[in-house]
């Protein structure tokens, strides 16, 4: 090729054209770009071209509206949005307690009762083991091991490297210390109390895959191909075995937890979400399906089938080069092709692309995903709410569940309705339970609720949420009028059963009191009969000496008095026995230091004043007409009887040991 001679010649067109995506000629090519500008796409561009055209001064213009459209404007709308989401829900006329109580109410519904089975105290070694897993330097070491094994991820395997076969050697020796912990949880909780818990199935299922990875690795030693998939498949255990400290932390766990419930409240909206793509994508078939293919649109960037329009559709929700994407379907002659029907033309349509683009973008970026933050927002301050502007914290619920595991031991989450009276007992805390004020009110509760049956967890949860909030202040105004109800049923029960119990007592008392009236007018007529027998003893007595003075004049008269006289003593001796006889068999039982006077058996010892109960341990003396001498009554500590008396002491253990002694006395007496 000869290129000597006259320099060739240039032939550039000397046309003033407007930029080729945008232009402030018009007022709608104006609004158009400054949108572009307001969702940060190709804002950029706009502005350099305006500095070499205009000059840099004009810049300014650009930067202003940047600042106040998407730092004030868009952020006035996401709040705009938020609060019309608050107050469709009703969220955003609520007072701040009855805010807290429907957090409350979230944090209750989300409680569980723990999974965690009770110690094996019948075996020891399992209960050792229990204790080493129930160590807090037990579960750092476990978390401190998933890091470790995270770490060798730091730098790609490829295979027949040297480094990658160190970190899969190591990898392996992590999977085996995690196989022990699981051996030694299923040891110390059973397969049963292990499988329970959500957290130990995950951690079993990455062990499991871990030493299926250990054995493809060792098969896969010398074949490129399937080493490059054991690297793959090994460091995909690593990054499942990352998330299985979540549980294992306070925060992390909130954080799933916000992933997991916000997941949850928005399925309706991700859902429709995906049916408006939907239906853009078929609109976007039938509009964009014919459209050359430019800077943007391509083989895998089009609409000509729905799959491909879906995919494309998913970027622009992302907003990434969606303006370009826009102005691709708007390509016109000379730029494109016009046929005599639609299938024959390969070019777009300004209208229908600007309507299609900006309506989509504004439903999905701003009110769609705007949605999704406001329910996100919702549940964060559920979980990471004050724990003092909470109306029952974490630590409280967490206290619940502890003290729930220690009645329902079997771990079905029900307990007999009768239970509940000694959970509440062991509750402190904000949920610990005035027994003089509600105590009663609670049980009663339960049990009109689940008609005496096994009561759940939440049941008894949400009772105590109740009781420890004002509700007044708390609850909605339905909801206030089933409570306050509820309560006026409960305190009118309460109210009966108070009276009822009263009553009860009050007639124990008044029939104790007629018993004790009965006991002491029979031992008044007792002595009064003894006091008439003997002095009747006594004056046959001195009539019979008399007449033995008087007649003094026969001996034979004398041994007939005689006779008469031991005939008289015998018989008084007799009578007297069979009444202190009589007295002892009126006693059915004799008074112990546990006796009390409502008891209808009790009875007091013939001739002695009632000991009361309080003088246990005290001498408190007691005279007998007959016997004409103090004797004293104590209790001992075997709940036996020791008498007193001035001329000795004896201690009568039975029935029979009393009889003889009284008998003796009584003989001795006379």
């Amino acid at each position: 090729m000869n290129v000597t001679g006259a320099d060739p010649v240039m032939l550039v067109p000397r046309v003033w054209a407007n930029p080729h995506n945008f232009n402030f000629d018009y007022i709608g090519s104006a609004m158009l770009a400054l949108f572009e500008v307001l969702s940060l796409e190709g804002w950029l561009e706009i502005r350099d071209i305006i500095m070499d055209r205009m000059g840099p001064e004009h810049a300014i213009f650009v930067h202003i509206f940047v600042f106040i459209g998407t730092l004030v404007g868009l952020t006035l709308f996401v709040g705009v949005v938020i609060a019309n989401y608050s107050e469709n829900k009703g969220t955003a006329l609520l007072t701040v307690d009855q805010r807290r109580w429907m957090d409350l109410k979230g944090r209750i519904k989300l409680a569980q009762p723990l999974r965690t089975p009770p110690r094996p105290e019948n075996n020891k070694f399992r209960s050792y083991v229990f204790d080493i897993t129930q160590t807090k330097m037990f579960k750092k070491s476990s978390a401190v091991l998933v890091l470790l094994n995270c770490a060798l991820l730091y730098k790609p395997w490829k295979p027949k490297e040297k480094i990658t076969q160190i970190s899969a050697l190591i990898s392996s020796v992590f999977t085996f210390l995690f196989l022990v912990e699981a051996t030694m949880k299923c040891i110390a909780l059973g397969v049963v109390g292990y499988w329970q818990s959500r957290r130990n199935r995950f951690d079993l299922l990455v062990t499991i895959l871990g030493i299926a990875w250990i054995v493809l690795n060792i098969i896969s030693m010398g074949q490129n191909d399937l080493q490059e998939f054991s690297n793959t498949f090994g460091f995909t255990v690593i990054i499942l075995r990352f998330f299985t400290i979540a549980g294992k932390h306070a925060t992390l766990k909130m954080l799933m937890l916000t992933i997991i419930v916000s997941f949850f409240k928005s399925f309706f909206i991700i859902l429709g979400m995906f049916l408006l793509m939907l239906v853009y994508a078929f609109a976007g078939v039938i509009l964009f399906g014919c459209v050359k293919f430019g800077p943007e649109l391509g083989r895998h960037a089009n609409f000509k089938t729905v799959p491909n329009a879906i995919v494309l559709l998913m970027r622009i929700v992302t907003g990434e080069d969606w303006n370009k994407i826009m102005h691709d379907c708007m390509v016109v002659p000379p730029r494109c092709t016009r046929g005599g029907s639609y299938w024959e033309s390969d070019c777009g349509n300004s209208t229908a692309s600007i309507l299609y683009f900006c309506s989509f973008y504004i439903i999905i970026t701003y009110i769609v995903l705007n949605l999704l933050v406001a329910i996100i927002m919702e549940n964060f301050s559920l979980f990471y709410s004050n724990e003092e502007d909470a109306l029952l914290s974490y630590t409280d619920i967490r206290h619940f569940q502890t003290v729930w595991n220690m009645i329902d031991t079997g771990r079905k989450g029900l307990i007999p309705a009768r239970r509940v009276k000694f959970l509440l007992r062991l509750l402190r805390g904000r949920l610990e339970v005035d027994a003089e004020k509600l105590y009663k009110h609670m049980c009663y509760e339960i049990e009109k609720l689940n008609n005496g049956s096994d009561v759940t967890f939440h049941d008894v949860l949400n009772m105590l949420a109740y009781r420890s909030v004002d509700i007044r202040k708390s609850l909605q105004f339905e909801e206030l009028l089933a409570r306050e109800e509820l309560e006026y049923l409960i305190e009118e029960e309460v109210a009966k059963l108070t009276i009822r119990n009263w009553l009860n007592k009050c007639l124990k008392r008044i029939k104790a009191k007629d018993q004790t009236n009965v006991i002491k007018s029979l031992q008044r007529g007792n002595e009064l009969a003894f006091f008439r027998e003997a002095q009747h003893a006594i004056t046959t007595n001195e009539a019979l000496r008399k007449t033995a003075t008087n007649d003094s004049s026969s001996i034979e008269d004398r041994q007939q008095l005689q006779q008469q006289q031991q005939q008289q003593q015998q018989q008084q001796t007799q009578s007297q026995k069979e009444i202190a006889k009589r007295k002892l068999d009126r006693t059915t039982t004799l008074p112990t230091p546990s006796s009390d006077i409502s008891n209808p058996n009790y009875r007091l010892q013939p001739g002695l004043r009632e000991i009361p109960s309080e003088t246990k341990g005290s001498k408190r003396p007691a005279t007998h007409p007959q016997l004409q001498q103090n004797i004293s009554l104590t209790f001992s500590t075997d709940d036996s009887y020791s008498w007193r008396s001035w001329e000795g002491a004896h201690h009568l253990n039975t029935r029979k040991d009393i009889e003889s002694w009284w008998a003796n006395q009584l003989d001795t007496s006379t």
